[in-house]
């Protein structure tokens, strides 16, 4: 083999390597294009599926709180509703009250119902004795009564007539007026309690108008209002 041989068999030699280190840096390209493109992807991916997440929590907060505003709007609405039909409620209460100024002015009637209202509460208290407390401007009526309730009482209970003992010293309040519309008032009738005070029964009008409303209040409403509100 002369020298022309051999240099032509090096230079095939050299093209075959360089073709084979060429083929061989192809495929490594190509692979890094391929793992790098993958690499991306997974990327993308991964910051598409932290978006949407992130997207998703801000929606649920979002959603929380538009169902917080609507429950506090619903039900800041329901209490405008309930303040509003207790307003109305304690208006009819209030106009009851300021009728029962009335009874009293009726001398005649108001007298029969003293007595009444005393042997109710002597039926309640079934006390040999007891103390009577009455509005100072009532002494007279009560006293006027007294007798004749003491009777009937014994005769409905079958005991001898009890001891009523009026209190000439603490006196209920007066009759509510433009000079004492917030303090302390009472509209009538009596407060019996027994003599050691452990038991009191109050039968003012003021009392009996309070345990009606509250025994009437369901009715009232339902009346007023249809189905009661929750």
């Amino acid at each position: 083999m002369n020298d022309a041989d051999v240099s032509k068999q090096i230079q095939q030699m050299v093209r075959f390597i360089r073709q084979e280190a060429e083929e061989k840096a192809n495929e490594i390209s190509v692979s890094a294009e391929e793992e790098f493109n993958i690499e991306k992807l997974q990327l993308v991916e991964a910051e598409k599926k932290k978006i949407r997440q992130e997207y998703e929590r801000k929606e649920k907060q979002v959603d929380i709180r538009k169902k917080i505003e609507y429950s506090m709007q619903l039900n800041a609405s329901r209490i405008k509703v309930l303040q509003a039909q207790d307003d109305l409620v304690n208006s009819m209460k209030d106009a009851a009250a300021k009728e029962l100024l009335n009874v009293s002015r009726d001398h005649h009637s108001y007298k029969k119902l003293l007595k009444e209202l005393i042997v109710q509460s002597l039926l309640r208290l079934k006390e040999p004795a007891v103390l009577l407390r009455c509005r100072e401007d009532d002494r007279h009526l009560v006293e006027s009564v007294l007798h004749s309730a003491k009777e009937e009482y014994a005769e409905k209970s079958n005991v001898h007539q009890p001891e009523i003992i009026v209190d000439t010293h603490v006196y209920l309040p007066p009759a509510p007026s433009h000079y004492n519309v917030h303090g302390p008032h009472c509209s009538g009738g009596v407060v019996l309690a027994s003599r050691d005070g452990k038991i009191v029964f109050e039968n003012t009008l003021d009392a009996r108008l309070d345990v009606v409303f509250r025994k009437k209040l369901p009715e009232i409403r339902k009346r007023l209002f249809g189905q009661v509100v929750a």
